[in-house]
């Protein structure tokens, strides 16, 4: 008997024509049966967001062999969840997010689409690694990266990953990269959030922006740290968010 490829279901929140979730398939079509289920705008910021006010609508884009793209109108989420729902009729080896472009280090982590795919994969029980490049360029080069993003979907595909934990992949836009560094998720805020753009008539309006302050900037296990000093940084993360380590004092304050 023929053994079926592993099947990874692919997403972003940059939406299906971006260049990073285009660069993907072709980086890892090799390693299994490729489904890509995305939105069919971008949807960056969305986290785990679901669509529940309005309908959610898919369509075939392109099929061919070992590859079968999809757009969704929903979010990043509503897209790991339609495909598990309607599409694939198996369970997936892997959930992949990206290649998003832009970073998703540190605290960035909490509002990106891209690990929302992730998040929504390991609650699922499904390996789950989320890509990012460390540039918002629309054109940017992701070829540099293209055999570490190999590598390390190979590894997870054959090693797989403890219940309840995914990767968060960042890589660094350097002359060369130094390695790739298991990392921790940096401390920190975001700070200067708001660029005001008044206007002559009416309330003004708002573009997002902001730089990001560490909390601990001594640190050089973290994943911003790594990134700065040109590695690819792979931090494990949990969907688990309980603090344990406050449990036992929760209870003696409420008792």
């Amino acid at each position: 008997m023929r053994k079926e490829r592993p099947l990874i279901l692919i997403s972003n929140d940059d939406g299906v024509w971006a260049k990073g979730i285009n660069e993907l398939v072709r980086f890892i079509r090799h390693l299994g049966e490729i489904v890509v289920m995305a939105p069919d705008s971008p949807r960056s910021g969305s986290g785990c967001a679901l669509t529940v006010v309005s309908p959610v609508t898919y369509r075939m884009v392109k099929k061919e062999e070992g590859v079968t793209i999809y757009q969704c109108s929903g979010t990043p989420t509503d897209c790991v969840k339609l495909a598990l729902h309607t599409i694939l009729d198996r369970k997936p080896d892997l959930v992949i997010g990206g290649i998003n472009h832009g970073d998703n280090s540190a605290v960035n982590v909490h509002y990106s689409g891209t690990i929302g795919i992730v998040i929504e994969g390991c609650l699922r029980g499904i390996p789950s690694i989320g890509f990012s490049l460390c540039d918002h360029r629309a054109e940017t080069d992701f070829q540099p990266a293209a055999l570490f993003i190999a590598q390390i979907t190979e590894k997870v595909l054959t090693a797989g990953l403890p219940s309840g934990v995914c990767l968060n992949v960042n890589i660094p836009v350097v002359p060369a990269y130094k390695g790739i560094k298991a990392t921790t998720q940096a401390k920190g805020y975001w700070d200067c959030e708001w660029e005001p753009c008044p206007r002559s008539n009416g309330d003004p309006y708002f573009w997002l922006t902001g730089r990001f302050v560490e909390r601990e900037p001594d640190t050089d296990t973290t994943d911003y740290r790594a990134l700065q000093e040109g590695y690819i940084t792979v931090t494990p993360i949990t969907v688990d968010l309980t603090a344990y380590g406050f449990v036992e004092q929760l209870q003696k304050m409420l008792s």
